[in-house]
């Protein structure tokens, strides 16, 4: 088959993407409230994100898998495309930046087609899980109202905040975003599920990835963990691993996110486990000093403004206590070159789209960030700082001096 000859292929998959979201099947089928927690324990075991419908899952686990292919699946893409470009009389120059990487290959009809394909998965996924919120919004607003009075742990709101304009982006083309829609935490959670799923071999679908990372947490040498604060908490997973794995301690999450955090509760109830979630900033979480043993984030630094991940560090320093942790989970940048300045062609093309389709918007900033050397300057010693093949998350972690 002609490379050509895919792009008929790709748009029957799309119109077949379409047809599954499956709304006529679903209205007579789905539960009263958008509750996974209602659930057969076999169907949703503790961390379910399953949707509240057969066919929605279907369909859902459709545009997952269909996501992940288009991540995977083009072997030989970057030869390709340079005898596409030579054919057109033009050779791949390694001085090329990100976004002219990016418009040369797009001139290869193969690497346009998974570009494409990539993009419009990752639309149809989101307009999945937000049509099926939207469809049960007076429910699921009601169902939340009743747990924002309901304990075991604490939920603090601050609709009057002044929310930064850096957190206003669609983050992975969120629709609204992280803050501009009042279930936003819902759809955050159920679309966690497929961006956890880094490869074929990688499973999400219950949080397996947020318990792992609560287990494998560096805590202090004197072994003591009484308190935890989670910066940029989100719909609040890896807090509520955290209070798993440390019963005992006072676990909170924050987050500029009203509607993150009020799911995160929502969700916190509904398992039973004793996690407060506020609404704040990262960067002013209004903490007293040395209030904390250990503090960490999940893929927080890499969303926000290098501006702003310094004042994180600082505050993180800040809140810690004498011997404290802070261990940011995210990419680490020094004595990482692939990641900070890419240099194939494909890797400059994938990070323009990622910048740019993906709304990673402040991605570039944080890859010019040396991140262990901002830590460094907060006032952290005996930083660890070590990359991880093939760009995953690594191993980064500052102790405040005893």
């Amino acid at each position: 088959m002609k490379r050509r000859d895919l792009f008929p292929i790709a748009g029957g998959i799309a119109g077949m993407a379409t047809l599954m979201s499956g709304k006529s099947a679903e209205a007579a089928t789905r539960q009263n409230v958008f509750d996974p927690y209602k659930m057969p324990e076999d169907m949703r075991q503790r961390y379910s994100t399953r949707m509240p419908t057969l066919d929605r899952q279907s369909a859902e686990d459709f545009y997952g898998s269909f996501r992940l292919a288009m991540n995977n699946q083009y072997p030989g893409l970057e030869e390709e495309v340079a005898e596409t470009l030579a054919e057109q009389g033009v050779k791949v120059d390694p001085n090329w930046d990100l976004k002219t990487a990016w418009e040369m290959s797009m001139k290869d009809p193969r690497f346009a087609m998974k570009a494409r394909t990539w993009i419009s998965g990752q639309q149809l996924m989101w307009a999945a899980i937000k049509d099926s919120f939207d469809g049960q919004a007076d429910e699921v607003l009601a169902e939340l109202e009743k747990t924002d009075r309901m304990g075991p742990g604490k939920l603090e709101l601050n609709p009057e905040m002044d929310v930064p304009e850096y957190t206003r982006y669609e983050i992975h083309i969120q629709p609204a975003g992280y803050v501009g829609h009042p279930l936003a935490g819902a759809i955050s959670a159920f679309g966690s599920k497929h961006f956890g799923r880094a490869n074929a071999n990688l499973w999400n679908d219950h949080q397996e990835r947020h318990l792992k990372m609560a287990q494998d947490m560096p805590i202090p040498k004197d072994g003591e963990v009484k308190r935890i604060l989670d910066m940029g908490t989100g719909w609040g997973s890896l807090a509520a691993s955290l209070k798993e794995r440390f019963p005992d301690a006072e676990v909170w999450g924050i987050d500029v996110g009203g509607p993150q955090v009020r799911w995160a509760h929502h969700r916190a109830v509904k398992l039973g486990l004793d996690v407060n979630y506020a609404q704040r900033l990262a960067e002013d979480t209004k903490f007293p000093d040395g209030f904390f043993d250990l503090v960490t984030s999940y893929i927080l630094h890499h969303e926000v403004t290098s501006s702003a991940t310094k004042k994180i560090a600082k505050e993180a320093f800040r809140v810690l206590r004498p011997g404290g942790v802070y261990h940011p989970i995210d990419f680490v940048t020094a004595g990482n070159d692939d990641f900070k300045a890419p240099k194939s062609l494909m890797q400059k093309a994938s990070v323009w789209q990622d910048h740019r389709y993906n709304n990673e918007v402040w991605s570039l900033q944080y890859r010019a960030t040396d991140f262990p050397q901002a830590l460094r300057d907060a006032g952290f010693t005996s930083v660890t700082a070590k990359a991880k093949p093939g760009g995953a998350f690594g191993d980064l972690t500052g102790t405040k001096p005893a």
